[in-house]
């Protein structure tokens, strides 16, 4: 085989695995399969799919009673104990144009959301009293965020001391396990899950941001990805459009096993059973694509460019997200039954069959509930697009089982580098 002939092909491939409709068929080819009894790890109860669209809604009431949902993202947890923390974010920024304050919202939603993988139980953030809001201990992803939010206010992910208000390629390099450890109080008796993980994956971030100045500017920073998108006078995007610039753009971040002839393929893991049909590429058989962090940061990413004036359509292109939250819902739920239970006391690796299956089970089950809690509530898909289901929510849904079975804990025990889970 020749190399272009070779190239034609990997491009084919990783075409596939980055399209969420290529997540979305191989998914519901798994959920079928566990339908039809043919799945090694877990069988399916769809009678119980009612009650978890039940319970997610009435949690959505009690959440948002107006029913004015805003989207899954990084934002709300921004937003943890009441906080405002993007109107300090604008007032610290001062009067700056509507582009310069999306760049800075990006840079802080892309380190950010890198940084958003399973803190573990014994972490905590303890955030100082403000005005009149007294000292705060915060704990898993809120406890993550609003600490990457005061590390992004104090310049940590910034080369510039006059302009901390910023990630670029230079100052994210510069961080190590101990800068980020110090940052997010991790002591010996407060350790944080993946510590040199994450910090890892922020100097590789810097260092990609560097190689791809077409799309991250000079200087290189997540923040160009607003003067990408909107060349041109655009004020319209589309959903998919942001999340295949970051999937190209980010795509040597991830971690580099998972991949073909040396091409890294992200969060995409082998399932035996995730075949390739039709026009796809025979080089992507067997591989079962999330992208569940590139995805997550898509909907982190959608508030900065409203927020500018920027219209982004076609948000159900998304696919919904499969982490322990939502994964957990519909196995506490019922709706998703371990064939072996002591699978739950195991320790799993990421790349495990049972967990790529259980992620897999997840995003097409998403999709069936979806529908079910806008019917409870009254909603049509366009008041309620799977973000704000996601939002309502089963993410939320998740936690609350999780709380009430395990003390928080999730379902699967699963051993995490800080770029996954």
């Amino acid at each position: 085989m020749n190399t272009v002939a070779g190239d034609v092909r990997l491009t084919g491939a990783e075409a596939t695995l980055r399209s969420t409709a290529t997540i979305r068929t191989r998914a519901n080819t798994l959920l079928a399969r566990a339908r039809r009894g043919e799945s090694r790890w877990f069988t399916i109860n769809d009678g119980a799919l009612d009650t978890a669209a039940i319970l997610v809604a009435k949690l959505t009431q009690a959440r948002y009673p107006h029913l004015k949902i805003p989207y899954h993202s990084r934002w709300r947890h921004f937003e943890a104990g009441g906080v405002d923390r993007a109107a300090q974010l604008t007032q610290a920024l001062g009067p700056v144009t509507p582009a310069q304050r999306a760049r800075a919202q990006i840079d802080l939603a892309l380190v950010s959301v890198l940084l958003d993988a399973g803190a573990g139980p014994d972490w905590r953030y303890r955030e100082p009293g403000l005005a009149q809001k007294p000292e705060h201990e915060y704990t898993r992803s809120e406890g993550l965020g609003v600490a990457c939010f005061h590390s992004f206010m104090a310049g940590l992910f910034s080369s510039d001391p006059d302009r901390p208000l910023q990630a670029d390629a230079q100052g994210l390099q510069a961080v190590t396990a101990e800068r980020l450890g110090l940052a997010f109080q991790v002591t010996a008796g407060n350790t944080l899950v993946g510590l040199e993980g994450r910090a890892a994956l922020l100097r590789h971030l810097g260092q990609v941001l560097q190689e791809h100045a077409g799309v991250f500017g000079q200087p290189a920073r997540p923040g160009h990805l607003f003067d990408l998108l909107t060349r041109d006078g655009q004020t319209t995007i589309q959903a998919h459009e942001l999340l295949s610039v970051l999937l190209r753009g980010l795509s040597t971040i991830w971690p580099a096993q998972n991949a073909i002839d040396g091409t890294p393929l992200g969060d995409c893991w082998r399932h035996p059973a995730a075949s390739a049909q039709g026009a796809d590429s025979p080089l992507s058989e067997g591989w079962m694509p999330f992208h569940k962090l590139s995805q997550w940061l898509t909907y982190s990413l959608l508030e900065p460019f409203e927020w500018a004036g920027i219209r982004v359509e076609g948000l159900d292109a998304l696919t919904g997200l499969p982490e322990y939250r939502n994964g957990g819902l519909f196995l506490d739920a019922g709706v998703i039954h371990l064939r072996d239970e002591s699978q739950a006391r195991r320790l799993h690796e990421v790349g495990d069959e049972l967990i790529v299956e259980w992620r897999a089970l997840t995003v097409a089950l998403l999709d069936e509930l979806a529908p079910l809690v806008r019917e409870q509530l009254g909603l049509t898909a366009a008041q309620m697009p799977l973000a704000c289901v996601l939002e309502g929510g089963t993410w939320a849904a998740g936690r609350v089982l999780a709380q009430r079975l395990r003390e928080g804990k999730p379902p699967l025990n699963i051993q995490s580098d800080g770029t996954v889970f």
